[in-house]
């Protein structure tokens, strides 16, 4: 599984990829998460708006920083 988290490098964006690698490591997920800032790879994805989290290529979340639990759960959601 590859997790991404894509964004500027602002606050939110990094608060998102620490969220996202704690998520991994309590899942104990066979996963490496990235922390891409280089925005043409946002802009590659049709996406306008950051942080993104992408899990296999596929933005799941877009636009905003959701609580551990949601990341929790889209990155569940994603594995099935």
């Amino acid at each position: 599984m590859n997790i991404q988290v894509l964004g500027s490098g602002c606050t939110n964006c990094k608060r998102l990829y620490e969220l996202t690698k704690e998520i991994v490591k309590e899942l104990n997920l066979d996963a490496k998460v990235d922390y891409v800032t280089d925005v043409s790879k946002i802009v590659e994805m049709g996406i306008m708006q950051s942080p993104v989290l992408a899990v296999n290529g596929k933005p799941v979340m877009v636009g905003f920083v959701p609580n551990k639990e949601k990341i929790k759960d889209l990155i569940i959601k994603e594995m099935n």
